[in-house]
């Protein structure tokens, strides 16, 4: 199924889940995905896909000691896919580091269907004050 959104809603539908990932609200990023949507952080083997596997894996990684901000700095829309250039700033224990990010998203309906993420992997668990991550 296809996407009858226009450009505008899709960014709209892009910054409600930024501002939700913002305050950690899994529920509300988890529910702007299709039922099996995914997101896949390129850099690593496999995508999460599913609307509740997302929101479980989103839960079991939150951590009080950390917040995320999302600053976007291109938003736009490419062939129907949603494309966003940000900066992550990353806040552990009141250390704050950014990380470049490039997301492509796709639409079924009003929902995100496939969220592919682009980073280097080493400044991401620099980013989170790691050494390494599985």
């Amino acid at each position: 199924m296809a996407s009858d959104l226009t450009d505008e809603q899709k960014i709209a539908v892009f910054r409600k889940m930024a501002d939700a990932w913002e305050r950690k609200d899994w529920r509300t990023c988890a529910d702007l995905l299709t039922e099996n949507g995914s997101l896949h952080s390129m850099m690593k083997d496999e995508a999460t896909v599913g609307r509740e596997t997302f929101y479980q894996r989103m839960v079991s990684m939150a951590s009080p000691d950390k917040q995320v901000k999302l600053h976007i700095d291109r938003i736009g829309i490419v062939e129907g896919a949603l494309v966003c250039e940000r900066r992550d700033e990353i806040t552990v224990d009141g250390v704050s580091r950014s990380v470049p990010v490039v997301g492509f998203l796709d639409f079924e309906g009003p929902l995100i269907s496939r969220w592919r993420e682009y980073y280097d992997r080493a400044q991401l668990v620099a980013a989170q004050g790691k050494t390494a991550m599985k």
